[in-house]
């Protein structure tokens, strides 16, 4: 009989500690929502001088903490770590927080799940160790440069990482302000707390000290670790005096337009939809956006709502800090069919969790409750009334592909992630929903080009809450596509060569798809690029029409959106004229109409001008109510600025939203163009204009 090296590792750690001290009951229960937390304030953990130990029992074999102080990679960890390489329990220790490496790691092998092992982490100064079942398994040199954890300390969770959260069971949980020896090592595991194992022990939980919202320390005047839920890892449900966006750039050019792109991206970018929503039974608009603190440091996800019927705009929320400034984590926003406010909280790639938050009552702003946690890129989401959520995204395998999956209608229970396309080197898409019908727009990346190409134009829909997709025309696709020569294929633009950038997508009122977009010869800022043109694509029941609209713009990343107000009479807003930093994503914001559904185009209003630093990204609401239609930030092309956050109206006044409050409420300010200058008149609480 052939016996694995898996088995036969398992079967040595089994047996390791002589005496094998295994808890009987069922332990500390871990559902992967709750955990506990022992506040910095109660506990104090020398850096170069402690040990921890448990019992551990994991019903799953994804990463997982066991025992954790401090972030993701600071302080200690001692966790089950299970990524594509690697597979096995580590000890982590932040020796040298401001050197080269700041952390190293004594690394296990993996342990089967639903048995219980014994895991022991002890650090000297010098070296980390890491102990299963009593016996020595791994060491790492790593000389402690820092002087103290100023953390809290979580059993069963990291913050930020809710999806890392225990699955199982604990038991005998201790911390020890020295090093334990080999032998106290293994008294431990056999379950000995006497004698020498009370040295310096500062705290220790276990299974009969399980409380209604604690676990009560073992010892006198012990620590208790107090009960918290996943939501609290990571939401702030926080209100902040005012709006500000993310300043963000993206790949450094060494020109003089400093970036391949950059600015204010509160509402980056195209393929976030929606960022706002008008809910006619509260006569409010909602929204998200990107912000950031003073020092645009980190991003935050913010959600307010302005209401119609006051012209205020409430104080925002702060519902969580995605610590990193990559405007690509940015949120958007849906309402389900009872009014709950959604919120889905992207990631660029797989680096970072992504999240799905709910409010925890219809219509309100104040308190959000975590729903969701995995990794995403690109949220669409669509919420259907009385079916649930189809969301559209991106994740990132090779490349990037076109994903959806599903909910019930509570949003509570997910369907597996299911791929649309992946061919060539992956696609960028922008999708939205008229009647029961999803259409989805999408480029694709050249194989082999790099992610900075990408062309032709496809398109495919589906009526029937995603089961089954089709071309326009209403051919049965087969699902993943993965040749670029397929049914789906709109236009072909890889043969010219010239690059395609989504903007936009609308149904007319018979449900035919027109596709807002923008061709550019290539990838690079400045004027060897031009022109960049402002194209629709149009599906007539027939055919599709290419038309161009006249109009062009100086950037690849020049923004906007497009309103259907009949099937003729069509409305284009975005930052289509000459900013101060030209060539670099946006500028002056202007209003366009088009009487003949997009035949001829004529500019009706420049709703900006003279402006300091370019506008970007114009955003249009779900069920767009005339006073607030578009939605945007403004932001420095080439350098870190400050950004604020704008509305206009129908017919293009603008209005800029506060970036300090003193109330809850504050009436927007109405930015005024006149004669070439900007004049900003500042509501106050009551109204009136100044």
């Amino acid at each position: 009989m052939r016996v694995s090296a898996f088995s036969l590792m398992v079967g040595q750690l089994a047996l390791a500690c002589a005496g094998l001290a295994a808890p009987v009951g069922d332990g500390i229960f871990f559902d992967g929502r709750t955990y506990y937390e022992v506040p910095q304030s109660d506990l104090s953990v020398s850096p170069s001088n402690f040990s921890v130990a448990c019992w551990v029992k994991t019903s799953v074999t994804n990463s997982q903490i066991f025992v954790n102080m401090g972030d993701a990679a600071t302080g200690f960890t001692l966790y089950r770590y299970n990524v594509p390489g690697e597979n096995g329990v580590r000890m982590l220790v932040e020796h040298d927080p401001a050197g080269g490496v700041k952390y190293l790691s004594a690394k296990g092998p993996p342990t089967p799940t639903n048995v219980w092992f014994h895991y022991v982490g002890t650090y000297d100064g010098s070296t980390i160790r890491l102990y299963t079942n009593g016996a020595l398994r791994a060491s790492q040199p790593a000389a402690v440069k820092r002087s103290a954890f100023a953390y809290a300390l979580q059993i069963g969770a990291v913050p930020n990482f809710p999806d890392r959260m225990m699955r199982g069971a604990m038991e005998d949980v201790r911390l020890w302000n020295r090093t334990l020896t080999d032998g106290e090592v293994r008294d431990v595991c056999q379950g000995d707390s006497s004698g020498a194992l009370t040295n310096s022990l500062v705290a220790h939980w276990a299974s009969d000290g399980i409380g209604d919202a604690s676990l009560t320390s073992a010892f006198v005047g012990g620590p208790e670790a107090l009960r918290r839920d996943q939501a609290s890892l990571l939401l702030a449900n926080t209100k902040v005096g005012g709006f500000r966006g993310i300043w963000y750039y993206n790949q450094p050019s060494g020109d003089e337009y400093v970036y391949k792109y950059s600015g204010g991206m509160a509402t980056y970018c195209a393929k976030h939809i929606p960022f706002a929503w008008y809910a006619p039974e509260t006569n409010r608009t909602f929204f998200c956006y990107g912000g950031t603190d003073a020092a645009n440091s980190t991003l935050l996800h913010m959600v307010s709502y302005f209401d119609h019927a006051t012209g205020r705009v409430a104080r925002p929320t702060l519902l969580l800090d995605k610590k990193t400034d990559d405007a690509h984590d940015n949120p958007v926003i849906n309402l389900d069919d009872r009014g709950y406010i959604w919120i889905f909280s992207s990631s660029h790639g797989t680096a970072r969790p992504s999240y799905i938050s709910r409010s925890v009552r219809p219509y309100d702003i104040d308190q959000f409750q975590l729903m969701w946690s995995g990794n995403f890129s690109y949220p669409q989401p669509m919420y259907c009334p009385g079916k649930g959520f189809l969301f559209v995204h991106t994740w990132y395998v090779a490349g990037r592909g076109n994903y959806m999956m599903t909910s019930n209608p509570d949003g509570t229970v997910w369907t597996p992630r299911r791929e649309l396309a992946y061919f060539e080197d992956g696609h960028y898409q922008i999708s939205s929903a008229w009647s029961n019908k999803t259409g989805i727009a999408f480029n694709m990346h050249p194989k082999g080009k790099g992610l900075n190409y990408r062309t032709n134009l496809y398109y495919m829909e589906s009526d029937d809450f995603g089961a089954n997709w089709k071309t326009v025309q209403g051919g049965s696709l087969d699902t993943p596509l993965t040749n670029k020569v397929n049914p789906a294929l709109v236009f072909e633009y890889e043969s010219w060569p010239r690059n395609v950038y989504l903007k936009d997508i609308r149904f007319d009122s018979q449900g035919r798809p027109i596709i807002l977009f923008l061709l550019s010869k290539g990838y690079e800022a400045g004027p060897a690029n031009d022109p960049r043109e402002w194209r629709i694509a149009q599906w007539t029941g027939s055919s599709w029409t290419n038309k161009f609209t006249g109009i062009v713009s100086d950037s690849n990343y020049d923004a906007g959106s497009l309103y259907l107000e009949s099937d003729s009479r069509w409305t284009l807003i975005g930052p289509t004229e000459d900013g101060p930093q030209a060539y670099n994503p946006g500028g002056e914001i202007a209003l366009w109409q088009s009487p003949d559904a997009g035949l001829t185009w004529r500019k009706v209003r420049q709703m900006t001008r003279r402006s300091t630093v370019n506008h970007t990204y114009v955003r249009r609401p779900v069920n767009a109510h005339p006073d607030f239609y578009g939605f945007w930030a403004d932001g420095h092309g080439r350098q870190v600025s400050e950004s604020r956050l704008y509305f206009c109206d129908k017919s293009g006044t603008v209005f800029r939203l506060p970036q300090s409050m003193d109330g809850e409420f504050a009436v927007p300010e109405k930015v005024v163009v006149s004669d070439g200058t900007v004049m900003v008149l500042v509501g106050n609480e009551g109204g009136t204009e100044q």
